[in-house]
């Protein structure tokens, strides 16, 4: 509450000091001065020197220091990520509320972190990381408003205020906040996001840092999905029109995740002039120095025992997993024209996964903590060269036991502005998630340890994208991993008719190899102010197929309409948005773990998704309206985002994003 508190009162003076929801205005002799020349008295001031402001002025920079402008526009693809994560979530399919777990549709290994998490994956979709966060460069202060309106009695909303004090200084601060009761009984949802950014470069560009302070918590009601989904949601009786009426497995069950991390990053140069726009314009050598600390706990709450998950040791249920790590990292940065950036680093990483009780049982003991330090060598690598981009890192873990090895590398080139070529490659060896290897809960079959059965897991990957104006933009990623972990329920089919498949769940290693295959393609066709844009993937596990189940196809295609009305004083998209994915053995949850784990008994899918939406711009503000899921109101209830769980019926969500400016 304390940041809210602190965030409202910065938005409340920026919106003193903003005039209009427009750029700042355009004087006809002078309309940016430097900060030099504003000191100046008003008779010595140089009227020469004037630069428009426009909105790629406004930048904004990524972990990976790929830097981007603010973009007004509105397009499908705003469209697409228009939603309580704000990216695409083509690949997902979330659950009936917002703030709800996602279940997988596709799978991506590209990405994998080169150290194991803490687990609870399902509570981790809106937990920003160090890679999500963004820091900026504005020549005036914006702000950002992003508003949606959720399911009963609660709005989501993500505000951001950011503001150079100085040409080479920036700070920014930011919330996410929602809260959404839901359509089902103990449904509900909240969570907040904050965080905090500072940038600095040095007046001689000798020095650069940047930083951020984040504060979340993810909290959610666990239902454990209908408890007579057939009798009452399948059958379409009018009596369970109102969903809220449909009975529930769990009615004392609450999960939560928080977390805060404070992250560093910044470079000296020893030698040679550095350029901020362009490293490696020239030659350079500087010491760069990462840090990064953050504690997490996942708690899991229930007043009472339920057979759903089986007998307990102690009643009222109260679990609890805190994860604690530090990361540091120092390297030496080469740069130079000709040869590109090379960089030389040593990471150490203290982990410490711990529970507060010890586990004797008549099986033996199970340990309540998993820590340790891992040390690495590392070397990265990048250059720019006419159109052809390169970059690579590796590291290999000299001490350790969660990690082995990792290596990324990225290859493009550019034929021209509409056509590039790309590739990634993975390569990775390291344990899973650390609640596979270690976990204890007030559950007796919650408890287990693995830590001397379970081998690393080996990963390699490849990925190949094409983009032409003429083709559209092609991909295909290639998959196998060795020692796939996943999670699993060994109950009998007694067991499970008696509703007590979830008190079975435990992980487990794939004795064989996982081939994965997945091919995209998106491409947009036009006819005058109509568009068709569609994305199709296909997916195919040749090997352990058993072990991962994805769709083999899955498809969604927007069909709209848009033009400029009221003498261009307004842009209006307007279209449907279909969206389907073949049937297959969808992932099933468990909500102790927090996690997804894998069931052969029901296929789900085969129904088509339909949105209805109307979408419109005026001036930097985005204005959404979106009919979503409407035809479930005259189709059959078959919708399910996991076994027992049902997607989300019709609802009309509105919203907006709203970027002004002082």
């Amino acid at each position: 509450m304390r940041y809210l508190i602190l965030f409202l009162l910065a938005i409340l003076c920026t919106t003193v000091h903003a005039q209009e929801d427009s750029l700042p205005p355009r004087p006809v002799a002078d309309s940016l001065r430097t900060p030099s020349e504003r000191m100046l008295p008003k008779k010595r001031r140089d009227t020469s020197v004037t630069r428009e402001i426009s909105i790629k002025d406004y930048k904004i920079i990524s972990y990976a220091r790929d830097t981007t402008y603010l973009d007004t526009t509105l397009t499908i693809n705003k469209e697409y990520k228009y939603n309580y994560l704000r990216r695409d979530d083509f690949e997902l399919m979330p659950f009936a509320n917002v703030g709800q777990p996602y279940n997988a549709l596709g799978r991506d290994f590209i990405g994998v972190e080169r150290y194991p998490g803490m687990g609870a994956s399902t509570k981790h979709f809106n937990y920003m990381e160090i890679d999500d966060i963004n820091y900026y460069h504005v020549p005036t202060p914006m702000t950002e408003l992003f508003f949606k309106t959720t399911f009963e009695q609660g709005q989501l909303l993500d505000a951001l205020l950011t503001l150079n004090t100085s040409p080479r200084f920036n700070v920014s601060i930011a919330y996410k906040g929602f809260r959404s009761l839901g359509k089902y009984q103990l449904n509900q949802a909240e969570s907040g996001n904050f965080r905090t950014t500072a940038s600095y470069i040095s007046k001689n560009s000798r020095y650069w840092l940047r930083g951020h302070i984040a504060a979340q918590d993810i909290e959610t009601e666990e239902n454990g999905g209908l408890l007579n989904a057939e009798l009452q949601f399948e059958s379409q009786d009018p009596e369970f029109t109102d969903r809220s009426r449909i009975d529930v497995v769990l009615t004392d069950a609450d999960g939560k995740l928080v977390g805060k991390r404070y992250f560093l990053q910044h470079q000296y140069t020893l030698l040679g002039k550095a350029s901020p726009l362009d490293p490696q314009r020239t030659t350079t050598l500087g010491l760069r120095h990462q840090f990064a600390y953050e504690t997490k706990y996942y708690q899991f709450l229930q007043t009472s025992q339920n057979d759903y998950f089986g007998e307990v040791f102690l009643d009222p249920i109260n679990d609890k997993t805190y994860y604690k790590t530090m990361f540091n990292r120092v390297g030496a940065v080469f740069t130079n024209p000709v040869l590109g950036s090379l960089e030389g680093y040593t990471g150490v990483y203290n982990y410490n996964y711990y529970f507060n009780n010890l586990l004797i049982t008549e099986e033996g003991q199970v340990d309540n903590q998993l820590k340790g330090e891992e040390i690495s060598l590392g070397a990265a690598y990048q250059k720019n060269i006419g159109g052809f981009d390169l970059d690579a890192d590796f590291a290999y873990t000299v001490s350790g036991e969660l990690t082995d090895y990792q290596f990324s590398g990225k290859a493009g080139y550019n034929f021209n502005e509409q056509t590039g070529l790309n590739a990634t490659l993975t390569s990775s060896s390291r344990m899973p998630d650390l609640n596979y290897l270690l976990y204890q809960s007030d559950y007796q079959n919650y408890n287990w340890q693995n830590t001397a059965v379970f081998d690393t897991q080996k990963l390699n990957s490849l990925r190949v994208e094409f983009s032409s104006s003429w083709f559209g933009q092609l991909s295909g990623e290639v998959t196998n991993i060795d020692n796939y972990t996943y999670f699993a329920s060994t109950a009998t089919a007694e067991q499970i008719a008696e509703g007590q498949e979830n008190a079975f769940v435990k992980p487990f290693q794939a004795p064989d190899a996982v081939n994965y295959l997945k091919l995209g393609i998106r491409k947009e066709f036009r006819l005058g102010k109509w568009a068709l844009y569609n994305t199709v993937m296909y997916q195919n596990v040749s090997g352990g197929s058993e072990y991962l189940n994805v769709p083999e196809l899955v498809t969604r295609n927007s069909l709209y309409f848009s033009s400029h009305i009221f003498k261009k004083a307004m842009y209006l998209q307007t279209g449907v948005t279909f969206k389907y994915f073949t049937p297959y053995y969808m992932n099933a949850y468990n909500p102790l773990l927090s996690e997804f784990y894998i069931q052969d008994r029901e296929e789900l899918g085969g129904y088509p998704l339909l949105d209805f939406f109307i979408n419109a711009k005026v001036r930097q503000t985005r204005i959404y309206l979106k009919a979503e899921h409407f035809n479930s109101s005259f189709g059959e209830s078959n919708f399910y985002s996991a076994p027992a769980y049902p997607y989300r019926d019709f609802v009309i969500r509105f919203g907006l994003v709203w970027n002004f400016f002082s």
